[in-house]
């Protein structure tokens, strides 16, 4: 009998263990995260009172995936766009969270003795508070609709990010002990024109490939489609010098704007639960109980460090993001623990090599006890606020309060012509040349060697180069004019233009500017395929640009690039708003007009069931218009009159505040009251003979009126010993029939009357 491979046996022990474990945890209701390092520690080689992992390589192998996984369900999770729409204040609070809290893990590790990069790398894991264990606890406390859990959520959310971001620069700066300010900035601007290019190109070329399949594709085929997608991008990753934890979390970012987005969340859930558990066991495996003696007077000074320094700093934070002194001491003591990605650069160390052996389950033990301090701390923050207000001085406390109520919103109109145009052009022009850049740098170094290969004889190299560097204008032509030419004609240009002639030069200045970096590109490409002089280079590239400019063609085609692109981008939002999740965009300019969209429910009894649009008469009772008509899954947006209200549909109207109360009023109270006599609709089987004298003899039981005149029906028939059966609406009745009919108690007695 064929022997069972020792992977399989590992996972069935670690399955099991887990499921076992978590269990417990779940009646205990500590977070699950947890009782997977708990059933780590049980099945690793640390424990010698219980069966052991075999061969822990291919467990860590499965645990990297995991890690992949997790990432990708958080980019899954997260969207660019929501960020943006945050303002600074998030912003503000997470760069002094973390970076406070990476400086005062650096330190402490120093006054520990520990090495330059374990110091560094416990800065980065003391920074990453838990978004798993934060959100648990609050929906354990029923805190989850309070105002500071939103806040403290939208910050967790940054916190991942930049924990993402640390990863790639941890791994960038881990090949020396000594990183320098060059390499971090080199790393940053690194991952910034990836991530750039990465979620541009995909937006762009991910929902148009959906979109193309999307008849052909099953829940099955998606998540095939979603995971290869997953890997694909993990594997570029790491071709190009990063992790693939991070390609496949701008995967996951780059398919949370898609419509799909809702389903491959649901389907991916199940893959991330199995190889994530795994991952969470890999890192209970790693804990080494003599370490944890060994090390138990730091581990007590993290646990310490995590607690004060996220009561200060991270309520200082939040404090200058503009929040009240309670909510800020609210959010900060919520995020006094570390959890998952603490334990992925935690792992991310041991795999470099560059942090010590003791760092990982030291980690670990300071992520358990803080996690069960939790709720501890998040309920100590209101006795923690009365104490400061009864020790600071009065004076002090209005002035913080004051600082609140008068931080600048982000969300304000007050913004300048110059810096919206400007923060609008500089925005066009960095992703442009990204694009620009990435396109040149993959024709001269795939298809230059390939047209090579093609014209390998010596003579023909010349034209190889000549034929790869006309094919890199032509496909960069829509950027570069796109650089040019993108908010020339705005509204901000058009205003400070013709208010100050004094902006007229400045102004011309941004245009050139932009000229220069576009004839940039056409001169760098000629120089790589020509000796000419540069005078000569320096004309064709501009006359190139001038061309570029002037092409009616280039302009439609950039139009249309830039159109597609928008409409991938929203192309989630644009589905929410034809469900009716959403409100449509063109609200916002209603509101300025004093009226604005409402839904409304059409609910069982209505009398407006059945009813059409025309019939109804909405617009001349009410003046309202109805926009759109939901039913199920089906919209129907600008309804004829002919259109049938149905009971349970959702009109979304447009109208004023009173025109959509009256119609809110209408749907309420023109309602079917209900029979007072219900005990009366009572429906009673009766049996009719026909005899000689009978009123249906010689008669057709369509003729008879029995459903017409008298609100009867006839349910069967029979004829002496045969069985009953339904008659015709020909049939006639005979002497003898037996009619059986069913109808209410009035109806009955007048048809046997």
């Amino acid at each position: 009998m064929e022997d069972i491979p020792g992977l399989v046996k590992d996972l069935a022990l670690i399955l099991v263990v887990a499921s076992v474990v978590t269990l417990v945890f779940k009646k205990l209701k500590q977070p699950l995260v947890l009782g997977y390092v708990v059933a780590g520690f049980l099945v690793s080689t640390h424990m010698p009172y219980t069966m052991s992992v075999v061969d822990q390589e291919d467990i860590e192998t499965w645990a990297n995936i995991g890690v992949m996984f997790l990432l990708f369900s958080l980019g899954l999770d997260f969207s660019f766009k929501k960020i943006l729409k945050m303002g600074m204040q998030p912003i503000i609070a997470t760069m002094t969270i973390v970076f406070c809290m990476i400086m005062l893990g650096i330190i402490v590790g120093n006054i520990m003795g520990w090495s330059q990069m374990n110091c560094i790398f416990l800065g980065g894991m003391l920074a990453m508070s838990s978004t798993t264990i934060i959100y648990k606890a609050f929906s354990d406390l029923g805190l989850r609709q309070q105002s500071f859990a939103s806040i403290v959520m939208s910050v967790l959310i940054l916190e991942d990010i930049l924990a993402i971001v640390m990863m790639v620069m941890l791994s960038a700066i881990a090949s020396g002990n000594n990183p320098d300010g060059g390499q971090m900035l080199n790393s940053i601007l690194k991952i910034g024109f990836f991530l750039i290019l990465w979620f541009v190109v995909g937006i762009f070329l991910i929902p148009l490939f959906l979109r193309s399949v999307r008849r052909l594709i099953n829940n099955e085929t998606l998540l095939i489609v979603s995971l290869g997608l997953c890997c694909a991008m993990a594997v570029l990753s790491t071709k190009v010098g990063f992790s693939s934890a991070f390609g496949a979390f701008v995967m996951g970012s780059i398919l949370a704007e898609t419509i799909e987005a809702e389903k491959i969340i649901k389907l991916v859930e199940p893959v991330k639960n199995l190889f994530g558990a795994i991952f969470f066991v890999s890192v209970g495996m790693l804990v080494d109980p003599k370490i944890l003696i060994e090390y138990a007077v730091p581990i007590i000074v993290l646990v310490c460090t995590i607690l004060v320094g996220q009561a200060i700093f991270g309520s200082f934070g939040f404090l200058l993001s503009g929040q009240p002194l309670k909510s800020a001491m609210q959010c900060g003591f919520s995020m006094a623990q570390i959890g998952e990605f603490s334990f992925i650069i935690a792992s991310l160390g041991v795999s470099l090599g560059v942090t010590g052996d003791f760092l990982y389950p030291v980690v670990v033990a300071v992520s358990v006890i803080t996690t069960f301090l939790t709720p501890y701390m998040i309920r100590a923050s209101g006795p923690a606020y009365t104490l400061t207000e009864k020790k600071l001085p009065k004076k002090w406390i209005r002035s913080l309060n004051h600082m609140t109520r008068s931080h600048p919103s982000t969300s304000s109109g007050g913004k300048s012509l110059w810096r919206s145009l400007l923060m609008a052009m500089a925005r066009n022009t960095l992703i442009y040349t990204i694009l620009a850049a990435a396109t040149v740098a993959l024709m001269f170094s795939f298809v230059r060697p390939l047209m090579r290969n093609i014209l390998h004889e010596e003579s023909l190299q010349t034209y190889a180069d000549v034929i790869t560097g006309i094919f890199t204008i032509i496909f960069i032509s829509p950027f570069l004019r796109s650089i040019v030419m993108k908010k020339n004609h705005s509204e901000e240009m058009k205003k400070l233009w013709s208010e100050n002639r004094a902006n007229r030069l400045p102004l011309i200045f941004t245009v050139l500017v932009r000229v220069y970096i576009a004839a940039a590109f056409i001169f760098y490409i000629i120089n790589r395929i020509s000796h000419f002089a540069n005078a000569l280079m320096i004309t064709i590239a501009i006359v190139v640009v001038i061309l570029m400019v002037m092409s009616r063609g280039l302009k439609q085609r950039s139009i249309r690039l830039e159109r597609t692109f928008i409409q991938n981008l929203r192309s989630r939002d644009i589905e929410a708003q034809v469900h009716g999740h959403r409100k449509p965009l063109y609200e916002g300019h209603l509101l300025d007009r004093d009226i604005h969209i409402a839904d409304f429910e059409i609910p069982e009894g209505s009398l407006w069931a059945g009813k059409t649009l025309m019939e109804l008469g909405l617009r001349n009772r009410f003046g309202v218009h109805v926009s759109s008509i939901l039913r199920g899954k089906q919209r129907i947006n600008i309804p004829s009159g002919t259109t049938v209200i149905y009971p349970g549909d959702d009109l979304q109207a447009i109208g004023s505040d009173e025109q959509l109360k009256a119609l809110s009023d209408a749907i309420e109270e023109e309602m079917f009251s209900g029979d007072p006599e219900i005990e009366k609709r009572e429906m009673k089987l009766r049996q009719i003979v026909i005899t000689g004298k009978s009123k249906f003899l010689d008669k057709t039981l369509m003729e008879s009126g029995i459903r017409d005149t008298y609100n009867c029906m006839v349910v069967g028939l029979e004829r002496g010993e045969e069985d009953l059966w339904q008659p015709d609406p020909d049939y006639i009745f005979k002497k003898g029939d037996i009619v059986w009919v069913v109808g209410e108690e009035d109806s009955l007695k007048q048809l046997m009357g």
